[in-house]
């Protein structure tokens, strides 16, 4: 049987992007993304919830999610999910999954300010096709 790791979400970040470069000179960058989610229960009483979900982003990924996003910002990510295990001073074992990020995309913050995207029609200036 195939098996798939893929996570897709939209959120905010919960803080500025924090990097660091590892011993063989991969930079890695950490944030954390709130995601909220609405509805509505059956007795009509609306509900809010918000989940909390720590990435990490690696080479140039992070490179560019640390330069351009800071904290409160809109973002939409692609990654897959990564479980990282370790051991507490105590000798307890510990766990969380976290999201290794692949790909972003930086969202706008409000839609109302959101300008329509230039319409491409594959015509340049002069009015010729574009010959493709």
């Amino acid at each position: 049987m195939p098996n798939a790791n893929l996570v897709v979400l939209m959120g905010h970040l919960t803080r500025d992007p924090e990097t660091r470069v590892t011993q063989k000179g991969m930079p890695v960058a950490n944030f954390g993304l709130a995601i909220n989610s609405k509805w509505t229960s059956r007795e009509g009483e609306k509900k809010e919830e918000t989940c909390f979900v720590d990435c990490s982003a690696f080479g140039r990924v992070a490179e560019t999610v640390a330069e351009f996003a800071k904290k409160g910002d809109p973002l939409f990510v692609i990654g897959r999910l990564h479980q990282e295990n370790w051991e507490t001073q105590e000798g307890d074992r510990r766990s969380k999954i976290t999201v290794t990020v692949d790909s972003f995309q930086l969202l706008s913050k409000k839609s109302d300010d959101a300008k329509p995207a230039p319409r491409r029609d594959n015509k340049q200036a002069d009015g010729d096709a574009v010959p493709f």
